[in-house]
C-alpha cells in the first residue's frame, strides 16, 4: 500500500511540474525604460589574418561569445552573442570595428557597431554603439564600452561591457 502511494505521489508530482515548466518558459525578464548593466564575457575568435607588409597585419572573422551579468540574472545574462569584425595592424597595434548580435535566453536581442583599438600588450578597448534591438529591447539606443584582453594565440578573449541604454518604444 505505502509503495502504491508513493507511486501516486510521484507521478502526480511530476505532472505539476510538468504543466508549469510552459508557464515558466513563457516568462519573459522585464527590462526598464533606461539604466545601466554590466556584462563580463568570454569568447572565441575564428578568423584570418594576412601579413601585407613587415609587421602590417589586416584580418576579418567572428568573435563567439557567452554573456554574464554581473547581477547573476538581467539582460543578457546568459546570453550567445556573435560578433563579426575587421582588423588592421601595425606592429600590434591598431584598430578593429564590425557590429555584434546579442542575444539573451527569451530570444530577445540587441544590435550594436563597435570600434576599438588594438594595443601590442594584447588588449583591445572600446564602445559599442547601440543600433536597435528585438523584443523586449525594441526601440533600445544608447552605448556600452569595452575592455577586452587576449588571453592567447588561440583566439580566445575575456571582456567586460558597461550598457549604458534607454528604450523609446515604453
Amino acid at each position: 500500500m505505502f509503495a502504491k502511494s508513493l507511486l501516486v505521489t510521484g507521478i502526480i508530482g511530476v505532472l505539476c511540474v510538468g504543466s508549469a515548466i510552459p508557464v515558466i518558459a513563457q516568462q519573459k525578464t522585464e527590462v526598464p525604460s533606461s539604466g545601466t548593466f554590466k556584462l563580463h564575457s568570454g569568447w572565441k575568435s575564428l578568423g584570418e589574418t594576412i601579413q601585407v607588409a613587415e609587421d602590417h597585419v589586416v584580418g576579418s572573422g567572428n568573435f563567439w561569445g557567452v554573456t554574464y551579468n554581473d547581477g547573476g540574472t538581467g539582460a543578457l545574462h546568459n546570453g550567445a552573442v556573435v560578433c563579426p569584425y575587421t582588423l588592421d595592424t601595425v606592429k600590434g597595434a591598431g584598430t578593429a570595428q564590425g557590429t555584434c548580435a546579442w542575444g539573451d535566453v527569451d530570444g530577445d536581442k540587441i544590435f550594436t557597431s563597435y570600434s576599438g583599438s588594438i594595443s601590442p600588450s594584447g588588449s583591445l578597448e572600446g564602445m559599442n554603439k547601440i543600433t536597435g534591438g528585438t523584443g523586449k529591447f525594441s526601440g533600445i539606443q544608447g552605448q556600452a564600452p569595452f575592455q577586452c584582453k587576449f588571453l592567447n594565440d588561440k583566439g580566445q578573449v575575456a571582456c567586460t561591457q558597461q550598457f549604458e541604454y534607454r528604450l523609446t518604444s515604453k
